[in-house]
């Protein structure tokens, strides 16, 4: 346990926390393992007004199309997306499906703060973040990160710190299954998430 303590991140009231923060009535804790990696077809949704930002959760496909055509704005001369897909293979292990988890209420807010950050450092227009819950097939998307711009450049370096960043503070997990057995898939936290105690 000793050995495992450092990489298990905590959570009070929804916001990564230290160790040592002190309790009060009604907190709400969690202790999350390292990650890995709403309304209609969300489970959970943010959709800010003002910004025309959005960030959700979904049990089905995610439709990138629909997500474009939601923030892109007249001004914009560029769309870039990346969608992280579900392959079949890890190292050398044929995968048949995966399932993803999470912790939704701190998932989503977790994500939101991401998105507006990004949008806030680079000159992009909008920026949209899809991540799918459950079971996936081999092929199926995981996660869509869209983003508009009036230049390209803006909308690649956006995307690209969205993905990595995502990957390390959203407090999603993933199982994958194989032929011969099944592992939750051991990520890494940001240096900002994991407090030593």
């Amino acid at each position: 346990l000793e050995q495992r303590f450092g990489v298990i991140a905590v959570a009070r009231n929804h916001s990564f926390s230290g160790w040592d923060a002190a309790l009060g009535d009604g907190d709400e804790l969690a202790f999350m393992p390292p990650v890995s990696g709403g309304s209609g077809d969300h489970t959970h949704e943010i959709d800010d007004a003002d910004s025309g930002n959005f960030f959700a959760l979904t049990r089905v496909p995610i439709d990138v199309p629909a997500m474009s055509a939601r923030l892109l704005r007249p001004e914009d001369g560029a769309i870039v997306d990346f969608i992280g897909v579900v392959r079949n293979n890890s190292e050398g292990r044929k995968t048949r499906f995966l399932d993803y988890q999470c912790y939704e209420p701190m998932a989503l807010k977790v994500m939101a703060d991401l998105g507006r950050e990004i949008a806030a450092n680079h000159e992009i227009g909008r920026i949209g973040i899809v991540h799918r819950l459950g079971k996936l097939e081999i092929g199926e998307a995981s996660v869509a990160i869209v983003v508009t711009s009036p230049h390209r450049r803006q909308a690649f370096e956006a995307g690209f710190e969205a993905i990595n960043r995502l990957k390390k503070l959203v407090p999603i997990w993933k199982k994958e299954y194989f032929e011969d057995g099944e592992i939750w898939v051991e990520g890494e936290w940001d240096d900002s998430v994991v407090q030593q105690k």
